[in-house]
């Protein structure tokens, strides 16, 4: 199957009563694999637990292995707001609408005004989106709003059919609003793909924390999105999510190193897909081997990897999970099992609008201030 961006899933809006046909994913296999700095002191050193490197590309979807169908990284470094929630600055030049080409460090993506992604329906996945810094604004079909960011998670389970909006209000008028947030695509199995949908806050303040401190008195940060480590277990996922059930071991970190940090990843158990994606940082080590950044390690999900955070500290993502093993069909944002699902899919959509947009524009905002909160119906929850 090939792979499909965001931005070629809103194109294929326009035209979902198309003729569709399903595939199956394909997975690079070249390999990036630094040799070990000369420079440094030979020592005995645990088997090397990476079975590939992989190069990230420098835009658009990093590769992933199933159970994992997507990830991205939004990266954006956006002027001061103009008060109105979008950019202080022209946008004269840039191909409205599919805005991808990093103008100035920054995109508008299919926002008009406001960056970000409007209106858009998805089927039969999850998406998990991890913000690091800056703020979303959420709304869907359900009628679920949801302004959140600077440490929240985002879970949302499409299941049978959503539609929903993220855009990224520029609050700040006298600074500027950086943006760094992941947005990952979990699969569902078979049996999963058209169950109900189900919108989940993880609150920043509420995600456990693993700090390990070395024998230098270096710090390494996890933080737990998914699954289990050294004791800390994360908030509960989406009750119908691939990552419920715990025998699945999906994990999904977020690692911070002091420069020069040791910290030893521990093992799972065996068959698990377990990939270590380099994001930022000069270099890291791995079984006395140096990697630079933007890659993904495929590692052995049984062995043991103690990573160094090189001289300048590294910040890696780590995303596992037992393989689902099933067919994919994927149609821009629908992801099934085959061909004739996804014509299924095209045909609910034009018939029920998965439950059609109660909200007054494609690109919904919150307001303009930055307190964070969800809203389902009536009830109001914010972090704490």
């Amino acid at each position: 199957m090939e792979k499909v961006t965001r931005r070629d899933a809103m194109k294929m809006l326009a035209a979902l009563a198309a003729a569709v046909s399903g595939g199956c994913v394909q997975r690079s296999s070249a390999s990036g694999e630094a040799p070990m700095n000369p420079s440094e002191p030979s020592r005995s050193v645990a088997p090397d637990p990476v079975l590939e490197a992989v190069p990230l590309p420098t835009s658009g979807p990093w590769p992933t292995r199933d159970p994992f169908l997507f990830c991205v990284h939004h990266n954006d470094a956006y002027p001061p707001g103009n008060g109105r929630l979008g950019p202080n600055a022209s946008l004269d030049g840039r191909l409205m609408g599919q805005d991808f080409a990093n103008r100035d460090g920054w995109n508008m993506y299919h926002g008009q005004a406001i960056p970000g992604f409007p209106r858009h329906p998805h089927r039969g996945f999850e998406t998990v989106t991890v913000v690091n810094q800056g703020l979303i604004d959420h709304a869907d079909s359900l009628g679920c709003a949801a302004r959140y960011g600077d440490g929240d998670v985002q879970w949302l389970t499409a299941g049978d059919g959503i539609n929903h909006a993220e855009m990224f209000p520029l609050l700040a008028t006298e600074s500027d609003n950086p943006m760094s947030f992941f947005q990952i695509w979990l699969n569902l199995p078979r049996a999963r793909k058209r169950v109900p949908p189900e919108f989940k806050m993880l609150w920043n303040e509420q995600l456990p924390v693993v700090v390990n401190t070395d024998s230098a008195g270096l710090k390494t940060l996890v933080r737990v999105i998914a699954g289990d480590l050294e004791g800390r277990v994360a908030i509960p996922p989406p009750v119908n999510s691939w990552a419920s059930d715990a025998t699945n071991a999906v994990a999904i970190w977020w690692i911070e190193m002091d420069a020069l940090a040791e910290w030893t990843l521990p093992p799972a158990i065996g068959g698990l897909h377990r990939d270590l994606y380099l994001v930022s940082g000069e270099a890291v080590s791995l079984a006395g081997r140096t990697h630079s950044t933007g890659q993904r390690l495929s590692l052995k999900s049984d062995v043991a990897a103690t990573i160094g955070g090189g001289n300048q500290g590294c910040t890696l993502l780590v995303l596992q999970g037992r393989p689902i093993g099933e067919p994919i069909a994927q149609h821009g944002p629908f992801v099934m099992n085959t061909a004739g699902e996804i014509r299924e899919t095209i045909q609910d959509y034009h018939r029920t609008q998965f439950g059609g947009w109660p909200w007054p524009s494609d690109e919904p905002t919150l307001g303009d201030q930055a307190k964070r909160f969800a809203r389902r119906g009536d009830a109001l929850e914010e972090p704490s």
